[in-house]
């Protein structure tokens, strides 16, 4: 699974206890690297994760995942020029489930939904691309 715009890692982190194989998450921000690689050593969880202190709008070529997650910070319509860029460089499975947490009024994918839903500020939504 890949977590995207990874924060503390709550969502990879939760992966991996309901059976996902490995989490590689991506963050940037320093802050939120140090709180995901302490809550990574609190799970005891450090041969099943990757760490990428990387920016998602250039991250470079990887090994395809077949759940993508992305949680970008709202307002600032990161999830499509970020899908791209997971797709350019080869870290979307084919078949794979992508799910975005945006925020209400952000622009989606060019695919049709499987599943979306609200809550408060937040849209939640689910596509194979």
């Amino acid at each position: 699974m890949l977590d995207v715009f990874a924060g503390t890692g709550a969502l990879g982190l939760e992966a991996l206890s309901r059976g996902a194989a490995h989490a590689v998450f991506v963050e940037q921000d320093r802050a939120a690297l140090a709180a995901l690689r302490v809550n990574i050593a609190a799970c005891r969880a450090e041969a099943r994760c990757t760490v990428l202190a990387a920016d998602a709008l250039t991250l470079g070529p990887g090994q395809a995942c077949g759940f993508v997650f992305l949680d970008p910070p709202y307002g600032r319509g990161l999830v499509p020029p970020a899908v791209a860029r997971l797709r350019a460089g080869g870290w979307i499975d084919p078949d794979a489930l992508v799910v975005a947490e945006t925020g209400q009024g952000e622009p989606a994918l060019d695919a049709v939904p499987l599943a979306e839903r609200t809550h408060g500020a937040a849209r939640l939504t689910i596509w194979r691309v």
